[in-house]
C-alpha cells in the first residue's frame, strides 16, 4: 500500500467518486462516511463542535487503486489532549469508521499507524475514534496493530443504537415485533388520525424535490422544543443546511412532514441509504399533541419502509423508551483510543477490542 497524507479540504471533492465507491464496497456502508457528508461536516466543523481543527486525511492506494481512507482531523479531544479524531466526531454523526474493505482492514490499520508516526502531520498524542459500530473490524484490527507497535489501547462502550429489522408486511411487523399493548396503541392512534375532523396527511420530500425552504421549515419546527432550540445555534443551523444539501446531492435525503388541516404538525429527517432508513432527527408541534402526531408519523414511516422493501429502520443513537416500544433491539457504538505516548491508565476506558469484536451485532454494517 502507498499511503498519502492530505491537509486540504479539496480532498472530499477531488476523490469524491472513488471515495464513495469505497464506502459502497467497504466494511461499514453508512451515509456519514460519504464524501459529500464528510465535506459538509468539515465545512461546519460539526456545527461548531471543533472550532480549532486541522484536517489530516490519510489515503491508501494499491497499484493506483484507492483501497483505504482514514478521514482524520487534529484537535484537542474531550480530555484536553492533542488527538486525531474521525471527521464527523462526535455529536451529530452516529456511525463513523475507517473506510476500507473488510479484506484490507488489517493491512490498512498496520500501515496507517506507521504513516501517522512519520511526523509530517499535526502534533498528536492519541488516536481517538468515536462511534465505531460493533461489527466494524477496525476495532479488533486497530487494537492488534497498536499492540504490535507497543501502543496503549483502550475501548469504551458509548451508547445503544436501537433498530428494527423489518419483515415483509405491516401486519407481520405488528404481530411479531411489537408487544400486544403497544400494537393496540399504534393501531388506535392511526385510526384516530384517519378519522380526525381535519384531514391528516403526510408527504415525503426526497432528494429530487428538496428546497432550502423545506430545511428551514424543519428546523423551525425543531426549535419549538426548548431543548432543541438551545441545540440549534446559528452554527448548528448552518451545519444542518450543509447536511441537508449534501444528503440531497447524494440522493439519500428523506424528509417527512405530517400535516393536520394543512398545518405542519410533525416531521422526521431521515437518510434513505443502502436499503435502510436512518432516523436522524425529529420535530413536533405540541399544539397537536392530543393526536399523538409523532407516533402517527412514525407509524406511516414504518409502513412506507415495509411497502418499499427497506430491510431496516435505524433509530440510531439513544436509548429512548419509545424506540423499543416500536420493536427495536439495541446494538452499540464504541470509542477506541490508541496512543504511542500515553499509558492505558491515562487513556482510561475498558480493555482493548477482542479478536471477535467483528462478530457483534450492529445493523448498519456489512453482514
Amino acid at each position: 500500500m502507498e499511503l498519502e497524507l492530505h491537509r486540504d479540504a479539496e480532498i472530499f471533492d477531488r476523490l469524491g467518486a472513488e471515495w464513495n465507491a469505497l464506502v459502497e464496497g467497504g466494511q461499514c456502508r453508512v451515509p456519514f462516511l460519504r464524501a459529500e457528508y464528510q465535506r459538509a461536516w468539515w465545512a461546519g466543523r460539526g456545527g461548531g463542535e471543533w472550532p480549532e481543527a486541522e484536517l489530516c486525511v490519510v489515503t491508501a492506494r494499491r497499484a493506483g487503486q484507492l483501497v483505504g481512507v482514514a478521514p482524520l482531523f487534529a484537535a484537542r479531544n474531550r480530555d484536553g489532549r492533542p488527538a486525531l479524531l474521525l471527521v464527523g466526531s462526535v455529536e451529530i454523526s452516529d456511525y463513523l469508521d475507517l473506510i476500507v474493505a473488510r479484506a484490507d482492514c488489517e493491512a490498512f490499520c498496520q500501515a496507517l499507524l506507521e504513516r501517522l508516526m512519520a511526523g509530517d502531520g499535526p502534533a498528536w498524542e492519541v488516536l481517538d475514534l468515536y462511534n465505531l459500530p460493533a461489527v466494524s473490524p477496525t476495532r479488533a484490527a486497530l487494537a492488534r496493530a497498536a499492540a504490535a507497535c507497543g501502543w496503549a489501547v483502550t475501548e469504551t462502550t458509548l451508547e445503544p443504537v436501537p433498530a428494527i429489522r423489518l419483515p415483509g408486511d405491516w401486519e407481520t411487523y405488528l404481530a411479531t415485533m411489537v408487544e400486544k399493548k403497544e400494537r393496540q396503541e399504534i393501531r388506535r392512534k392511526l385510526r384516530r388520525a384517519e378519522a380526525f375532523e381535519a384531514p391528516v396527511t403526510w408527504r415525503i420530500v426526497d432528494s429530487a424535490h428538496y428546497t432550502p425552504a423545506d430545511g428551514e421549515a424543519f428546523m423551525n419546527m425543531m426549535a419549538l422544543a426548548e431543548d432543541k432550540a438551545r441545540f440549534l445555534t446559528e452554527a448548528m443551523r448552518a451545519q444542518f443546511r450543509l447536511t441537508l444539501q449534501a444528503a440531497a446531492e447524494g440522493g439519500w435525503l428523506h424528509l417527512a412532514f405530517l400535516e393536520v388541516g394543512g398545518e405542519k404538525a410533525a416531521a422526521y429527517l431521515s437518510f434513505d441509504f443502502d436499503n435502510r432508513l436512518y432516523v436522524y432527527n425529529s420535530a413536533l408541534d405540541q399544539r397537536f399533541g392530543a393526536l399523538s402526531v409523532g407516533w402517527v408519523l412514525l407509524g406511516y414511516l414504518l409502513q412506507w419502509c415495509i411497502a418499499n422493501g427497506r430491510a431496516e429502520f435505524d433509530f440510531m443513537r439513544g436509548g429512548e423508551d419509545y424506540k423499543f416500544r416500536f420493536g427495536a433491539t439495541a446494538g452499540a457504538i464504541y470509542r477506541l483510543q490508541a496512543s504511542p505516548r500515553l499509558g492505558a491508565a491515562e487513556l482510561g476506558g475498558q480493555a482493548a477490542a477482542g479478536e471477535n469484536a467483528q462478530e457483534a451485532d450492529c445493523f448498519p454494517c456489512e453482514r
